[in-house]
């Protein structure tokens, strides 16, 4: 068999040698962005794979976020204490325009950004730390809220500070919703704001707050003494971290959390004692606020997970091409060919499904989507959440399986991974949550139909019928199945209705997949073919390995 060169480096660049990625960015940008993004994306891929892929390390290991909370007074000041490279991090991440040129003008191009773009950098930056993609993502999101909901003094007094790229000071942000009481069920939060005649404050505990301390302002979901119960009485608020003066803002942090991976941000247990508070938009609408900002959290959540899948997978590759066992290398060997194939088509299917997912984003948070589309984007997030996140676990696992003993020492980044990815399937809403979700869109909105009807309008679209057909007998099965599911009581749908989620999210994949070898041939046919394979389950023992006979056209 044909040995696979070795390279005598590890990735010094993780966006140069991005095919997929690459090409994503040169079918949805204009030649102007994307001929700037290319110059961006290659200096800040560089970045990411030298020294903050250090710093992730240290911060991980040695140099974790830690809570002060008092000064040599005495007096409570609930400070976070990051180590210097951490710091220097937030300054590169930020001055890149990442939260910032979303909501305002690139100055080389005189006009803004969009979703597309800084989804690329998020995806960049969690091929090394995923940590603090976690308050990138936060202030992605507060950003969106006070863009899309706030009044205009209070859109000038914190957006361009949560925007900014190096102009004035920037004002990280944080979403705090999590109760201890209620957890997910957000209805049961208790968190009180109380009017003093001029302005409200908030009382109470918000039991996991990440990016604790380090924002510059949080927005919070609070309840108003004249509200009802529910998820309908919560308003939504913007807390600033510090008064004027430069005091704490009635606030403490009562301890960080312990967790197991992400150790980059610091998340907490925040108490509320007076803490000064805005509403942001209509005081009822705080709940349905909230929860735009998690569809974009999602996204985020999404990102970071094909983040750690390419990184496990260039790890695992650079590895095995590296490593000589029982007198050959490593590469040589059938089973291994086949897991790096099966990783290679996983990834690249995932990655640009992801980024197709973001492409309607862009579009539907620009106001310009139907019906149809809106309720396609939040199904769309919801299936491609629940499935990226189970699949970076399960990369990260299997790559510490193919550096054998090796990816269990944390001389290696492959544990770290590990621990990083597995709280993707939770944060954002666990499996769980997801797949209510996709049962409230089912009943309300008939989502499932729009569904099939998308994914049929866009097969036709595809010219060649070998592996379309494959995907045509795919969307018959599952249509059948959705015909059955939406006939199901309660109980069985929420039994039934992880799997169904996860059977639309390959069948979305397989859709890309089956585009892009129409569009681009090649590798690009061949790594559809393993992917639909592996997805569908169509391989027979002794049929032709198909990720061998490949290996070298796709890896």
């Amino acid at each position: 068999m044909k040995v696979l060169q070795s390279t005598n480096a590890k990735e010094t660049n993780f966006f140069s040698n991005n095919e997929t990625l690459h090409k994503i960015l040169e079918e949805m940008l204009d030649k102007e962005f994307l001929d700037f993004a290319k110059r961006e994306l290659n200096d800040f891929g560089e970045l990411v794979a030298g020294e903050i892929d250090e710093r992730a390390k240290h911060t991980d290991r040695e140099g974790e976020p830690r809570l002060k909370r008092y000064n040599k007074y005495g007096d409570e000041v609930s400070e976070i204490w990051v180590n210097e490279g951490y710091k220097k991090t937030i300054q590169q991440t930020y001055n890149t325009g990442i939260v910032g040129y979303v909501h305002k003008e690139i100055p080389q191009l005189g006009r803004k950004g969009n979703y597309i773009y800084s989804f690329a950098q998020g995806y960049l930056l969690s091929h090394a730390e995923p940590g603090f993609y976690c308050p990138v993502t936060l202030t992605m999101a507060t950003a969106y809220l006070l863009d899309h909901y706030a009044d205009e003094e209070l859109k000038n007094r914190f957006l361009p500070h949560v925007c900014s790229t190096g102009e004035v000071e920037l004002f990280e942000g944080a979403t705090f919703l999590t109760e201890r009481q209620g957890g997910s069920d957000v209805g049961a939060n208790v968190v009180e704001a109380r009017f003093d005649g001029k302005h409200y404050r908030l009382y109470g505990e918000k039991y996991f707050a990440s990016n604790a301390g380090m924002c510059g302002v949080a927005m919070v979901l609070a309840r108003r003494q004249d509200a009802g119960p529910g998820t309908k009485g919560l308003t939504l608020f913007a807390v600033p971290w510090k008064n004027e003066n430069g005091t704490v803002n009635g606030l403490r942090i009562r301890r960080l959390k312990d967790k197991l991976g992400v150790r980059a941000v610091p998340s907490g247990e925040v108490e509320f004692d007076g803490a000064l508070a805005y509403v942001v938009g209509d005081p009822n609408k705080g709940i349905y606020y909230m929860l735009e900002a998690l569809n974009l959290s999602r996204i985020c959540n999404a990102i970071a997970s094909v983040g750690i899948m390419n990184r496990a997978y260039l790890e695992a590759k650079y590895y095995l091409s590296n490593r000589t066992a029982f007198g050959e290398v490593l590469t040589n060997y059938p089973m291994i060919q086949d897991s790096l194939a099966k990783f290679a088509a996983k990834v690249h299917v995932e990655v640009a499904t992801t980024f197709d997912l973001i492409k309607l984003y862009d579009e539907v948070t620009a106001g310009n989507g139907t019906n149809k589309e809106m309720i396609l984007n939040r199904l769309n997030i919801a299936i491609m959440k629940k499935e990226t996140a189970e699949q970076a676990v399960k990369f990260a696992s299997e790559a510490i399986e193919l550096h054998g003993g090796n990816g269990y020492i944390e001389d290696f980044v492959t544990p770290r991974l590990l621990r990083d990815a597995q709280v993707l399937t939770v944060w954002e809403g666990t499996a769980n949550i997801l797949a209510l979700e996709v049962i409230r869109l089912f009943n309300k909105y008939n989502a499932y139909s729009l569904f099939i009807e998308e994914m049929k309008s866009r097969l036709q679209e595809v010219a060649k019928t070998g592996l379309k057909e494959i995907v045509v007998e795919q969307l018959k099965t599952l249509e059948e199945q959705l015909h059955v599911f939406i006939t199901l009581d309660d109980a069985m749908q929420t039994f039934e209705a992880k799997k169904i989620a996860e059977k639309m999210a390959l069948l979305y994949e397989s859709v890309v997949a089956v585009e892009w070898a129409d569009k681009y041939s090649g590798k690009y046919e061949k790594l559809a073919e393993i992917y639909l394979e592996e997805a569908w389950k169509l391989r027979n023992i002794g049929d032709p390995m198909k990720t061998v006979q490949y290996f070298h056209d796709v890896i």
